[in-house]
């Protein structure tokens, strides 16, 4: 049986090493990621009214979070190229800031985590980048893989 805690990215002389998923079979594909933004209430009060200046927060975290899950093969070096079906990023307002949700699918030959993670990674980031003018007690946290699945097709 092979060893599950070998690292697959790792040749056998230890270089870093990008795998073959040529021969893996094409299957359905999906993972959902989630992360959070801790915010003051005046901040998430400039949110809900849509005041904020550099305009919409919600819309834009979101458009933000599915561009960087199209990406994230340019960004994470190991990560293979993917054509995807779906990518949603959901953000909802809290009683202490902003939780971002992801979910991103597609029939391939490797998994979506990295991609559903990257989503999230980025719709926080951009809800940092729109409210640092007045926040500056911001913390991004609880960025975790929710769920992923692999069906044959």
């Amino acid at each position: 049986m092979e060893n599950k805690t070998k690292l697959s990215h790792i040749d056998a002389g230890g270089r870093v090493n990008m795998v073959d998923v040529g021969e893996k079979p094409l299957s359905k594909r999906s993972a959902r990621a989630k992360g959070h933004i801790s915010l003051a209430a005046e901040t998430i009060s400039l949110i809900k009214e849509n005041s904020l200046k550099k305009g919409d927060l919600l819309a834009t975290a979101e458009i933000a979070g599915i561009m960087a899950a199209k990406k994230t093969s340019e960004l994470i070096p190991l990560c293979h190229p993917l054509l995807l079906t779906k990518v949603g990023v959901y953000l909802t307002i809290d009683p202490n800031g902003v939780q971002a949700e992801s979910y991103v699918s597609c029939t391939g030959s490797t998994g979506v985590e990295m991609e559903a993670l990257t989503a999230v990674s980025a719709a926080l980031l951009t809800v940092y980048d729109m409210c640092k003018a007045v926040d500056k007690k911001m913390v991004i946290d609880r960025i975790e893989l929710l769920e992923k699945s692999k069906k044959a097709i």
